[in-house]
């Protein structure tokens, strides 16, 4: 499949204008709807948006490039602008990374909350890999249009290379610099004129290349948004109630101001609670901040000491009686409860294909399980935290969000859109925790609360530095939905798979299974349906590779459990069942961005990581304790499929000897050495939700608080090699950082399986006596 240039005139594609001290700025429009025709519809239409600049060329023929994503340790700060960089035709060592500010200029519809400048869905690779050569293309056409009038010379005779251009029959060269004077009057080329480079000339996309920000993280310097410290700036923390959707009635304020270092003090009223999904709609996430008691000191030590003594009357709400045991019984009562062909619930994601009760009657082996993974809380590194100032009617704030233009911090304030300016600041992780930025809602008030307080005082307007403790992060998140999974199969005499069921019950759509999902379109009676269980009385949303960060274990284990029961290798059963083109196969994309579920791809990574393990041969040569297990996924548009090595003692100690990944994202990857630490990445981290990640909830409270009850995977709990091998197909280039964790959960349960014949059905290991050799 090869991607359709889009046909934009020159005044809906190039802005050019001028650098004060010499130079231009380019800026283009990006173009939405890569993958329109590849899912089998007409290309998308362009949506005209005001153009915003990427390239500044300076006079001494150095460029900074613009960042316009959110960086939150996925390497799009450095994967982005060498895509530009590289059709610009400069060397790496030319180029200066500047991170945007939040511009809506950047924005477009994209079928979700009008966005630009995401960093969540694995969306930046395939959404701007076309732009960003366009532009960086169009911008060197520019400089070469530029040295062919100032020598009148054809511009076929002219080559580039590191910013300069070059006569060859005479040998002259210019640099940029020197012709951008010149550019600025060169009316701008039509982009169907406009030359990409071949693949095989690419000189900076497809090599590795260090982070940007390396050097200044590993030498301590600020980095991250953490470390924003404006002039005059207090720290303010805010106490918010334990119980989900409770208000603050009263508090002894008057106390805690007189305080060391206490400046104000405050009770802050939420607005409205969560409101309430629409008819028959699935729950899902809401940002509305929360009732609580905001303190600000000249220090966070000194505001979170405060806190301490505080006295806080809480109307704790109705979600005070709610608990994980009770969410259990709901979801017990709603699989019991469904009828055979019309669940309860039913929901977006439900679907039906022939009459799986009917199959399930004359199989001839039926394999039933139940399957359940928790609520997860991001828990990143870095706890919430956002700066902002207030003053004079404007706010500016300093956020480490992942989707700026999704939250209006100007509501709170009470002023314009307008009359914010946002700084996108690095966040020590993200994972879909930085998408719900309660924290930029919650300061924009503190700062214009602390800003009247102060102006009635006759005192300055003063920044403030909102920071989320850990425990506060960890017990006021929006949560990954937990599912339980009421699962049924039936076998024809061969071991052939002829019906396959799922009854999901669930927090919210990010863990339910989607309609389409596989085994869907390769067994001929398929049905899957959902319910809901107390949708909004904790608060869900998205978690690194939803919703199959958990639905990959239960339907990749499930159907190694069919794979054992029909007497087959598990890894050929996938590979057969894939080849089976005998079912319906309906229309799938796992996002409205994404292409559709390509067989014969997923097929390709199975193939790939069955050589690469030696599968047939390890498998059979492993010693008693030690097991081989096999998974793959189709998540946000790229395939990966995952062999797992792991050891289990009589005492449940485990241990992952070994993991090796095949991953198809496409025809390019953008930078390799980026790519493989986001699928490392993914696997330690998938690690951490398998073995002890988990919340629950106890009168409508998190009863987890802090990493010794929520342990992340060490160092040395770690495989001493995840190697990772990527196929580089015809297809569109994809995003990593999601699809590169599901399948490792169900790859490393298999491998238990494998290695004891003892099936995980539920998570985390830990509660079930498991721990880490």
């Amino acid at each position: 499949m090869q991607t359709t240039t889009k046909q934009l005139n020159r005044r809906s594609f190039i802005k050019v204008s001028a650098l004060a001290g010499g130079g231009i700025l380019i800026g283009f429009y990006t173009e939405p709807g890569l993958f329109a025709q590849e899912r089998g519809g007409a290309a998308a239409p362009i949506t005209p948006i005001d153009p915003n600049t990427y390239i500044k060329v300076h006079s001494d023929n150095t460029f900074t490039i613009m960042a316009k994503n959110p960086e939150t340790g996925q390497g799009i700060r450095n994967s982005l602008p060498m895509i530009i960089a590289d059709e610009f035709d400069v060397d790496w060592k030319q180029v200066k990374i500047e991170q945007s500010d939040r511009d809506d200029k950047y924005a477009r519809d994209m079928g979700a909350p009008t966005v630009g400048q995401i960093e969540g869905g694995s969306t930046a690779t395939p959404q701007n890999y076309q732009p960003m050569r366009n532009v960086g293309a169009t911008a060197r056409t520019m400089m070469v249009a530029a040295a062919a009038k100032r020598w009148n010379v054809p511009a076929a005779e002219l080559t580039t290379g590191s910013g300069v251009v070059t006569h060859t029959p005479s040998k002259r060269t210019a640099t940029y610099a020197s012709l951008a004077e010149t550019a600025l009057t060169m009316p701008v080329p039509e982009l169907s004129t406009v030359k990409l480079k071949d693949p095989k000339d690419f000189k900076i996309i497809g090599k590795s290349s260090l982070g940007v920000d390396n050097f200044a993280i590993v030498t301590g310097k600020p980095s991250f948004s953490i470390d924003v410290n404006p002039p005059a700036m207090l720290y303010a923390v805010y106490e918010k109630c334990p119980v989900f959707g409770g208000k603050a009635v009263s508090a002894n304020l008057d106390e805690i101001k007189k305080l060391s270092g206490v400046k104000h003090a405050f009770i802050i009223d939420a607005p409205a609670p969560r409101p309430a999904p629409a008819a028959g709609a699935p729950a899902g996430p809401n940002v509305a901040w929360a009732s609580g008691v905001a303190i600000v000191a000249d220090n966070w030590w000194l505001a979170n000491n405060a806190r301490k003594s505080l006295k806080v009357v809480w109307d704790e709400g109705p979600v005070a009686s709610q608990s994980t045991a009770g969410y259990l019984a709901q979801a017990k009562q709603l699989a019991s409860t469904q009828a055979s062909q019309t669940p309860p619930g039913g929901g977006p994601r439900s679907a039906k294909d022939g009459d799986a009760e009917a199959a399930f009657k004359t199989a001839a082996k039926i394999v039933e399980a139940e399957y359940a993974f928790p609520l997860l809380s991001h828990a990143p590194l870095e706890p919430q935290n956002s700066t902002a100032h207030y003053k004079d009617g404007k706010l500016e704030i300093w956020s480490p969000s992942q989707i700026p233009q999704k939250f209006n911090a100007a509501v709170p304030a009470g002023i314009q859109n307008s009359d914010v300016t946002f700084h996108l600041v690095r966040a020590g992780g993200g994972f879909g925790r930085r998408l719900y930025s309660e924290y930029d809602i919650e300061v924009s008030k503190i700062a214009r609360m602390v800003s009247d307080e102060r102006a009635k005082a006759g005192l300055p307007s003063v920044p403030v530095k909102l920071l989320w403790s850990r425990e506060d992060d960890m017990r006021h998140d929006d949560y990954r939905p937990s599912g339980n999974h009421y699962l049924k199969a039936g076998l024809d005499g061969s071991g052939k798979l002829i019906a396959f069921r799922d009854y999901v019950a669930s927090h919210g759509n990010t863990s339910v299974v989607p309609a389409n999902e596989f085994p869907r379109g390769h067994v001929a009676n398929f049905w899957v349906s959902e319910g809901n269980i107390s949708p909004y009385g904790i608060p869900v949303g998205a978690l690194r590779a939803p919703p199959t960060n958990g639905v990959s274990f239960v339907l990749q284990s499930f159907i190694d459990e069919i794979a054992y029961a029909a007497g087959k290798d598990p890894l050929q059963y996938r590979l057969d069942l894939l080849a089976n083109t005998t079912a319906p196969v309906p229309t799938f994309t796992d996002t409205s961005f994404g292409a559709p579920f390509n067989a014969k791809r997923a097929i390709g990574v199975l193939e790939a990581v069955r050589d690469m393990s030696d599968w047939n041969n390890r498998r059979s040569k492993l010693p008693k304790g030690t097991g081989l297990g096999v998974a793959f996924q189709f998540a946000h548009s790229g395939y990966v499929a995952y062999v797992v090595e792991a050891a289990v003692t009589a005492e449940k100690k485990l241990k992952v000897n070994k993991a090796w990944s095949a991953i198809d994202i496409g025809r390019q990857i953008v930078n390799p050495l980026h790519a493989t630490n986001l699928v490392q990445g993914g696997f330690i981290e998938a690690m951490s939700h398998m073995m002890a990640w988990e919340i629950t909830i106890d009168q409508g409270r998190v009863v987890q608080s802090n990493f010794n009850q929520y342990q992340p995977t060490r160092m040395r709990n770690a495989p001493p090699s995840i190697e990772v091998k990527f196929l580089q197909t015809d297809f569109s280039p994809t995003g990593l950082g999601e699809p590169s964790l599901p399948p490792a959960i169900p790859a490393i349960s298999n491998a238990i399986f494998a290695a004891t014949g003892i099936r995980i059905r539920s998570l985390p290991l830990g509660s079930q006596g498991y721990t880490w050799t």
